[in-house]
């Protein structure tokens, strides 16, 4: 959520950014603004009101001592004519408190001054290319045959067992996705990342910490009759475990990982790109987090985005980097670095992480501060990655290192795994 004051001071400057995502409503800041100027004049109403309630029941119990009972029972009517008033007006100001709170939670994060402008996929930003591209056979396989022909993963009973986008993994498919989940969490906490094991359900007030609310729920599992959600990602949990605190410089910068599985609804998927492992209801994630000094954010960032490409370069995949343009950014961030694996049997690039600086988007929402050198509360800036998501991975590992009777392993992943390669 976007800071009033800063909307305040710098209201032509946030439209300009808001214009750089293509976001269409650019008079909702002044929207917000005109509710703010209303909410500040009626606090203060409500405050002398208040004032002048307080300084009439001190002066009845002054009348009273003096014995002068008809000025007392004056003063009584006063006061009760002032709390009738006071009523009206405090429900009048929780009225606006949600108005103006509804309309500021429409606003998305401001882009930073690097992100390119554009409307869509199309127009983001290659940063760089790694690894090497693998030269397949003509008879090569997309992954979710690969995934028949060596007993993976039972598509058709997850169907069975929960509706379509649910896969059973099983055999030597759960082991490398086993391998694959410690090799990532091994990878970061020897980094310096603590780990967590966060719930899979959050409440509504955590799923609004992270911007998950009111941006994002068609795409979650809602338990209705609890109020929780499903976590579409361990960001949203883990984030929030610092929400309502000040963090100590000593524990600055704050680094975490976790491993969860993820859900998402995915509403609308069909056709070709869905295929197989390429979107799923159900799907596993390790993510990384980092709690930092507002003025180190974005060196954090770039830090970040080089933990993920290593990653990358340990798996032996070919991938690319991307800074996303304004039109393809996420609702919550201020600069989204996407990585993409090429997926060699379908020919086509996958995305499988993105890291981003949410700056204090997230940390005003969720009020995680810490204070400065004079003592004053201030907030940090949150940052959050895949570090990996799981799915496309498994795909591009298999399709990638096919041969005629075995796939290949990645070195790293062979002491994980038990062996090099997975056999027919």
């Amino acid at each position: 959520m976007l800071q009033v004051n800063f909307l305040r001071q710098n209201p032509e400057w946030v439209k300009e950014r808001l214009a750089v995502r293509n976001f269409a409503k650019l008079d909702l800041v002044d929207t917000i603004l005109n509710l703010d100027d209303q909410l500040r004049k009626l606090k203060t109403t409500t405050e002398s009101i208040q004032a002048t309630m307080n300084a009439a029941s001190k002066e009845i119990g002054i009348l009273m001592g003096k014995g002068e009972k008809d000025a007392a029972e004056k003063k009584k009517q006063e006061v009760a004519s002032l709390k009738t008033e006071m009523a009206e007006k405090t429900a009048e100001l929780d009225q606006l408190e949600a108005d103006f709170n509804k309309h500021i939670l429409m606003l998305p994060n401001l882009p930073h001054q690097s992100v390119p402008k554009g409307k869509s996929a199309e127009d983001n930003e290659v940063v760089r290319e790694g690894g090497k591209m693998p030269q397949l056979s003509a008879e090569a396989k997309p992954h979710w045959d690969l995934i028949k022909e060596y007993n993976l993963i039972d598509f058709e009973t997850g169907a069975k067992l929960a509706g379509s986008g649910f896969p059973l993994y099983k055999g030597k498919g759960a082991k490398l996705q086993r391998s694959l989940i410690q090799f990532f969490l091994d990878y970061n906490t020897d980094a310096g990342y603590t780990e967590f094991i966060p719930p899979l359900m959050v409440n509504e007030s955590t799923a609004y910490g992270t911007g998950q609310l009111p941006d994002k729920e068609g795409q979650m599992y809602h338990i209705t009759a609890d109020g929780l959600y499903l976590i579409p990602t361990a960001e949203v949990p883990v984030t929030n475990v610092y929400s309502n605190e000040i963090v100590k410089d000593s524990d600055i910068p704050v680094k975490m990982t976790a491993y969860t599985p993820c859900f998402r609804r995915e509403a609308g998927s069909f056709g070709s790109d869905v295929r197989g492992l390429n979107r799923v209801h159900q799907f596993d994630k390790v993510e990384i987090i980092q709690l930092v000094h507002p003025d180190k954010s974005y060196g954090v960032l770039e830090e970040m985005v080089l933990h993920v490409e290593n990653l990358l370069n340990l798996l032996e995949l070919p991938y690319r980097i991307l800074r996303l343009c304004g039109g393809d950014m996420g609702f919550t961030s201020a600069l989204t670095y996407d990585f993409e694996v090429y997926s060699a049997a379908q020919n086509k690039w996958l995305e499988v992480s993105s890291v981003s600086n949410f700056e204090t988007f997230q940390t005003n929402r969720m009020k995680i501060r810490y204070k400065d050198d004079a003592a004053k509360t201030q907030l940090l800036h949150s940052l959050n990655g895949s570090s990996l998501a799981l799915p496309r991975i498994v795909a591009a590992l298999l399709e990638n290192n096919q041969n005629q009777s075995e796939i290949r392993l990645p070195q790293i992943l062979h002491r994980y795994f038990g062996a090099s390669s997975i056999q027919l």
